[in-house]
């Protein structure tokens, strides 16, 4: 394979594209140790040490180091180790890894994310929120289902009347306008409309 080019990545670390075709990303010492310069010829070997060896040890240990930091999801970490440069198959065998650990779990995560914020998001909310996240709708429901089934409860109906005593809002005294706004604002948050009309009481109200 040719070294096509080399291209400085930041300070230590360079892009090497082999046959025209990006191929990876290695260190100073990394380049020196396989003599990669452009126009010169990566032998076989080397190419699948790098590939086989370096480069997957590299990508996991990076894995380990953010999960290490926070939780992730699996679509946020393979974002991540995209923004490293990895090759695809090696970012693939750095996420086999640590899901063989169970170090990412999106089921546990979005459990998890729904009992921390059951309380101050609606269900629609924390939805959009997880699929942001790049998780399945089905794994959403499934968590939701488990968290409900473990006790967990939401009362929406409460937390609009919470929001609306900090917007001071009084339902007997505002004007269909206001009230509008206010039904524009609790639907923003992710309330479903039938609750928003009752809390609002827009009552028999068909053109509200």
């Amino acid at each position: 394979m040719l070294v096509t080019a080399v291209e400085p990545l930041d300070k230590n670390r360079s892009k090497v594209f082999l046959d025209q075709e990006f191929a990876f990303v290695l260190y100073k010492g990394e380049l020196r140790l396989f003599r990669i310069a452009v126009g010169s010829v990566l032998p076989e070997e080397d190419y699948c040490k790098i590939m086989s060896e370096i480069l997957p040890l590299r990508a996991k240990k990076r894995a380990m180091n953010l999960l290490m930091k926070r939780e992730y999801t699996e679509y946020k970490l393979r974002e991540k180790l995209r923004e490293g440069a990895y090759p695809e198959r090696i970012i693939e065998e750095a996420l086999e890894y640590v899901r063989s650990f169970r170090y990412i779990d999106d089921e546990r995560y979005a459990a998890d994310f729904i009992s921390d914020h059951a309380d101050a998001r609606s269900r629609r909310r924390m939805e959009q929120d997880l699929s942001a996240r790049g998780i399945s709708g089905e794994v959403i429901q499934r968590a939701y289902e488990k968290w409900q089934e473990s006790g967990g409860e939401q009362d929406e109906i409460a937390m609009m009347r919470k929001l609306l005593e900090k917007r001071r809002f009084d339902p007997d005294t505002a004007s269909r306008e206001e009230r509008a706004r206010t039904a524009q604002f609790l639907i923003r948050k992710g309330f479903p409309w039938e609750k928003v009309r009752r809390v609002l009481d827009f009552g028999g109200c068909e053109e509200c």
